[in-house]
């Protein structure tokens, strides 16, 4: 579901993929709760000497919010997005104002 959800990213997001490596994991060990997290540089504020950016998908706590599998697909397909706009440099407020937060 992840990787399909990558295939669906807007166009303007898929430039982004350049320097970011996605990781699914079970959950965050800070933060159990948590769907998704970036780690990175924001494109809009790189200098062009960064590591890549991580983007990390926690499996569980999405399995456990959803009632069926096409609730699960529907939140990795949103977690997904707002991950990688973080990577390219959209703040919370823009993704919510876009549907994806």
């Amino acid at each position: 579901m992840v990787v399909d959800a990558l295939d669906d990213l807007p166009d303007e997001l898929v430039p982004v993929l350049d320097n970011v490596v996605v990781q699914i994991h079970d959950r965050n060990p800070d933060e159990p709760d948590l769907l998704g997290l970036y780690e990175g540089t924001p494109h809009t504020e790189r200098i062009g000497d960064e590591a890549p950016d991580v983007v990390s998908i926690y499996r569980v706590p999405l399995c456990e919010m959803c009632d069926d599998l096409d609730d699960l697909n529907e939140e990795i397909f949103v977690t997904v997005i707002h991950e990688i706009a973080h990577a390219a440099g959209i703040d919370d407020d823009r993704l919510h104002e876009l549907g994806w937060a």
